[in-house]
This record gives structure tokens, C-alpha cells and sequence, in this order.
């Protein structure tokens, strides 16, 4: 067997693990039409149950100043003290990933992990990520993963408006400097953050919208299928619309 042949071969064994830990039934190796139109019966994710709480302003606020690289950018902005989170946090949590990644996923907040090891998405809801990512054959290696704060809200909060309009600058300074070809935002939060919008998730699911002129999907967070497991079945669907597009690129 030839190395090119070994390595798809592994490549094929890592996907049909990843999507049965996902309790999936199929394996997606090409692109797929795009699915139908959200249930309307489909609810939003755990943040809070309440859907009425939404974000109330997210800016399309562009940085006072742009840099050269992703890593002068952490660096100016690694001792960030704009809100209360600067003096709470253990790490700052920039980003990680392919600093030219043509697919970026953006959360909401670091939790507990990433605040102690100062990487988003390490924790439980992160390895589920990892799997996520390999039931459609990417890694995060290959992508880039960033929150919209890059501080961790005391006890898990949610974010708070102000912290994340404080925050919003950064992120749009990311988003210029990788610039990703397509955004998938995961969870109600980041996601009603980022397209500016109260809409319940469920109804913000399974359609493109666009976020700093990149075309952006939304899903449910990571965490919030650890919680509610009937969420993976929607999770693959947004996950085959996504790569479906992303494979159309190539």
C-alpha cells in the first residue's frame, strides 16, 4: 500500500470514528446539497433557556489600529485591562489555529480550561469540537478558533454587552488579518452577537449569513450538546451545509 493510499486510509478511519462519537449514521466525503429550511420547533441553546435575553448591541466596530501579523496583535493587546475581566482572568485566550485559515469558528467566552491554560476551546466542550471537526475531515490545526471575549467571565457567566462591545475590536482585527473565507459561530450568543440580531438560534440555523462580509453559519455551542444530546442530529446538518461549501471552495 502507498503512503498516499495509508493516509487516506487513516484520514477515512479518524472521520467514521468521530461521526459515530457524534451517534451519526453516515459519512460525508462530498460536497452535499444544502439542507431545508429550519424547523420552526427547533428551541435555542443553553444560554440562558430564556431567549428574550439576547444581546442587546454588538458594533461593527473596526480596530483603532491594524497590524501586520495575528501575533503583534496579541501582543498589544494581551494585557487588555478595558473592562473588569482584565483583572479576574488567570490567562488571556486570543485564538489558535491555521493563521490562514479559510474557515475560522468564533464562541462566546473562554471557560475555566481556557482560562487556565490560555487556548480556546481545551476543555470538554473543546474535545467535542475536535471530534465535531473530524466527522468532516479538518482538524484544528487547519481552521481558527477564537472567542468574541478574550477573557473568561467569573464563574462561567454569560458575557456581559458591555464586555463584549469592549472586546468586538479584537475580533474584527482577526477576522482581517486571517481572513477566512467562511465563519461558523457556535452557540445563541456569539451568534446573535456577531449577526447583531435577537433571533432564537433555531431560527438563525440551517441558512448563510454574513458577519464582516464573510459568509457565516450558525450552530449550536459544543457545550450545549454535552447537555442536550437530540442537538447533534441539527449539529450534522449545519456541519454537512458547512463543509459542502467549504469543499466548494477548493
Amino acid at each position: 500500500m502507498s503512503d498516499k493510499s495509508a493516509d487516506l486510509r487513516l484520514l477515512l478511519q479518524r472521520a467514521i470514528k468521530a461521526q459515530i462519537d457524534l451517534g451519526m449514521d453516515e459519512l460525508i466525503l462530498t460536497p452535499i446539497k444544502e439542507s431545508a429550511p429550519p424547523r420552526p420547533d427547533v428551541v435555542a441553546d443553553k444560554w440562558p433557556t430564556d431567549e428574550t435575553k439576547a444581546p442587546e448591541v454588538m458594533m461593527e466596530t473596526p480596530p483603532l489600529t491594524q497590524f501586520e501579523t495575528l501575533e503583534d496583535h496579541r501582543l498589544a493587546i494581551c494585557d487588555c485591562q478595558k473592562c473588569s475581566l482584565g483583572a479576574s482572568r488567570n490567562k488571556f485566550v486570543y485564538g489558535v489555529g491555521n493563521t490562514q485559515a479559510d474557515l475560522m469558528f468564533i464562541g462566546e467566552a473562554p471557560g475555566a480550561d481556557e482560562d487556565r491554560i490560555g487556548e480556546p476551546f481545551v476543555g470538554r466542550a473543546g474535545q467535542l469540537l475536535d471530534r465535531i471537526l473530524a466527522a468532516i475531515e479538518l482538524s484544528r490545526q487547519e481552521v481558527y478558533i477564537a472567542n468574541i471575549l478574550k477573557c473568561r467571565p467569573p464563574g462561567n457567566r454569560d458575557p456581559q454587552p458591555d464586555e463584549m462591545e469592549l472586546c468586538f475590536g479584537y475580533l474584527h482585527e482577526q477576522v482581517r488579518l486571517i481572513k477566512p473565507k467562511l465563519i461558523c459561530a457556535l452557540g445563541r450568543i456569539a451568534a446573535q452577537a456577531l449577526l447583531k440580531t435577537t433571533t432564537p438560534l433555531g431560527k438563525l440555523r440551517s441558512r448563510w449569513h454574513e458577519f464582516s462580509g464573510v459568509p457565516t453559519l450558525v450552530t449550536y455551542h459544543p457545550a450545549a450538546l454535552l447537555r442536550f444530546a437530540s442537538y447533534k442530529r441539527d449539529t450534522w446538518e449545519d456541519m454537512k451545509l458547512l463543509k459542502a461549501r467549504y469543499e466548494s471552495m477548493k
